[in-house]
């Protein structure tokens, strides 16, 4: 065979992949509203950096039904490439191939996708489209999903793994994103779960569409799920390349540092105002957030879901920080199951990654009734304090307003190994609110009073004058200062060039048993 004939053999097998499972499926792909794998692969990376790998690939299975039908690639894109010129490793299912089934072949392209970036130390990125196992194949391809799993979990910690749903994503096939450290899910176009609603449909009677039961909105609103939510395959994509941007893209690095055009010394004389005279009055949290961090610069994680605890990427002085922070305006800022759950999985990474912890803290304690304690608030409670102990990033917490009782503890307190404690003029550091530890400490003086509403109004004058406030705390060193709301940013980023060497380890172990 002449040159020229194998080199026209290898356009036509080049070209055979880039079809995936035919043009008729590809325009059907596009009709839906989503791009095809190869599409959304181009868009993530770098124009001309992607460099696939197992282009060739076809599937191994001697069914009858499929034995002839060999698409090449077999329904999965991977490779490696960069993203704003950062080496990241990706897989992206094709459904136009077999519905984007997972085979054992395809499977093997994905784990040693997996393999090469935890050998090279770069962040894991899968885009998921897939009808899941390829019934096909039976056993086969429920090995190559436990091969998968097993990676995943290898790599937790080691590089960051961002798993974005851009189609189905059903029985088996979610356990790999929801090991990975963030999910984005597309608005209308992707779901997820465990059993679909035919199946819980005929066991249990209940009726629910596919977007009630898995869709973006219940993932990010409702189950905590997922983590972003994104209007189409796009903006999906972009979202990806943003939050790399924060992240280091192994455990053994810093992460990426920019160039600050926010200047570091600078004062915001509203945040002197921002905290109602009313401590019952709530405000917007984010609101301290952004004009403290880098302008711009806050991007918030899981923004749909446990609004009462905010948790989020920023950056200060042009480095990044990961952000928590209590939200008054939900739940009075209380700490409930879900709350913890959202900022204990957010600390442990950033803790993972080398990203620094800034905690703005206003909180009134944990959320009492029995649907909290039936449902195991100790346990779940226990994983934020978990989290914030195990913690050897530097942390640097302000107390803002509130932090009562264990909940003080909890948001990394000077006691659980926080590096610096600042606190504003407003905060009130104390086991509970005035109101409810007069009833408690002077219930016999309150029920033998003349008046005993003026003698009540009287004792919490007393006792805020005593306890709500942050000198009892800064006296016993629990508080590093006492500091103007304006100065916040030039303090913190202070602090946070003081602690760039810090170097802090656990008792060795194996792993801890983090109360699950």
């Amino acid at each position: 065979m002449a040159h020229e004939d194998k080199f026209r053999r290898l356009e036509e097998k080049q070209r055979q992949a880039r079809l995936g499972g035919g043009q008729a499926r590809i325009d059907k792909q596009h009709a839906a509203g989503r791009l095809t794998a190869r599409e959304r692969v181009q868009l993530l990376f770098d124009r001309g950096s992607f460099q696939e790998l197992g282009v060739f690939v076809t599937h191994r299975s001697t069914d009858p039904h499929i034995a002839d039908n060999k698409p090449v690639g077999d329904g999965v894109v991977a490779g490696f490439g960069r993203v704003d010129g950062r080496p990241v490793y990706a897989f992206s299912q094709d459904f136009t191939v077999f519905g984007g089934t997972m085979s054992e072949a395809n499977a093997g392209k994905i784990s040693r996708l997996m393999d090469l970036a935890l050998e090279n130390g770069a962040p894991i990125v899968g885009l998921n489209d897939s009808g899941g196992a390829r019934i096909q194949e039976g056993v086969y391809s429920l090995g190559g999903y436990a091969d998968v799993f097993l990676r995943n979990t290898l790599a937790s910690g080691v590089v960051p793994q961002i798993s974005v749903i851009m189609g189905p994503c059903a029985g088996g096939a979610v356990y790999s994103p929801a090991i990975t450290d963030f999910i984005v899910m597309v608005d209308g176009t992707s779901h997820m779960f465990v059993t679909g609603p035919k199946v819980i449909e005929q066991v249990t009677g209940e009726q629910v569409t596919h977007e009630e039961l898995g869709g973006a909105t219940t993932h990010n609103t409702r189950s905590g799920v997922a983590h972003f939510q994104a209007a189409s395959d796009q903006e999906a994509l972009l979202l990806v390349k943003r939050l790399l941007g924060y992240i280091p893209p192994n455990n053994l690095e810093d992460p990426p540092r920019v160039e600050c055009k926010d200047d570091p010394a600078r004062q915001d004389a509203e945040l002197d105002s921002i905290i109602p005279a009313d401590p019952k009055v709530p405000f917007d949290v984010v609101e301290v957030i952004t004009r403290v961090m880098d302008r711009d610069s806050f991007f918030e994680v899981q923004a749909g879901y446990a609004r009462n605890i905010v948790v989020g990427f920023a950056r200060l002085n042009g480095q990044s920080v990961g952000v928590v922070a209590n939200q008054s305006k939900t739940l009075a800022g209380a700490l409930d199951i879900s709350a913890s759950l959202k900022g204990a999985r957010f600390v442990r990474f950033c803790d993972a990654f080398n990203i620094p912890l800034i905690t703005f803290e206003d909180v009134p304690g944990f959320l009492p009734g029995t649907g909290q304690e039936f449902g195991g608030i100790i346990k779940h409670g226990a994983k934020l304090l978990y989290a914030f102990c195990e913690a050897t990033v530097p942390k640097l917490t302000v107390v803002v307003r509130k932090a009562y009782g264990g909940a003080y503890d909890v948001m990394s307190s000077k006691h659980i190994r926080a590096d610096l404690n600042y606190a504003w003029p407003t905060a009130e550091l104390a086991v509970m609110g005035a109101d409810g530890a007069v009833n408690i400490l002077f219930k016999k003086e309150l029920a033998e009073a003349k008046d005993p509403e003026a003698k009540r109004r009287e004792l919490i004058a007393d006792y805020n004058e005593r306890f709500a406030n942050p000198y009892l705390a800064a006296e016993a060193g629990f508080i590093d200062d006492v500091i103007l709301p304006r100065e916040t940013r030039q303090r913190l980023i202070a602090g946070l060039e003081s602690l760039a060497g810090k170097r802090q380890q656990v008792p060795p172990k194996k792993h801890g048993n983090i109360p699950l």
